[in-house]
Order: C-alpha cells, then sequence, then structure tokens
C-alpha cells in the first residue's frame, strides 16, 4: 500500500517576493494561525524555513502588543 505523499507548497513569501512582514498587519498574520490560534507549521503555510521565522516572530509582537490573542476560547 502505498503512502499518499504530501504536495509540496510554495512560499507566499518568495513568490510575491515580500521582504518584511508588517505584526501589525493583522488580517495577513491570521492566515498563519489556526482558529484556536496557534502558530501554523511550515508544512501547513508553506513557507520556507526563513519566513516561517519571520513569521512566527511578527504573530509573537502582534501578540505582545495585544493585536492577536494567545488563546481563543
Amino acid at each position: 500500500m502505498a503512502i499518499p505523499q504530501q504536495i509540496k507548497k510554495n512560499c507566499i513569501f518568495c513568490q510575491e517576493k515580500i521582504s518584511c512582514v508588517d505584526y501589525k498587519d493583522i488580517q495577513f498574520l491570521r492566515r498563519f494561525m489556526s482558529p484556536h490560534a496557534k502558530i501554523l507549521s511550515s508544512v501547513k503555510t508553506g513557507n520556507c524555513n526563513k519566513h516561517q521565522r519571520v513569521v512566527s516572530q511578527a504573530l509573537k509582537r502582534a501578540r505582545h502588543m495585544a493585536l492577536l490573542p494567545f488563546v481563543s476560547t
């Protein structure tokens, strides 16, 4: 029985040539969060390692500034 292979997603930042992520852009950052306010992995989002670190840092900054919740109920 063959194991289904995951389709490789392409990094949005590399495709659109986005150089920086603004922590104040809440609508864009919500794409990288689960409904329970957890940061999604790069496998699910398709980000490369470099941009996944940038997104993670931006989400943490937005949480610290109270723009995004730490947890969702």
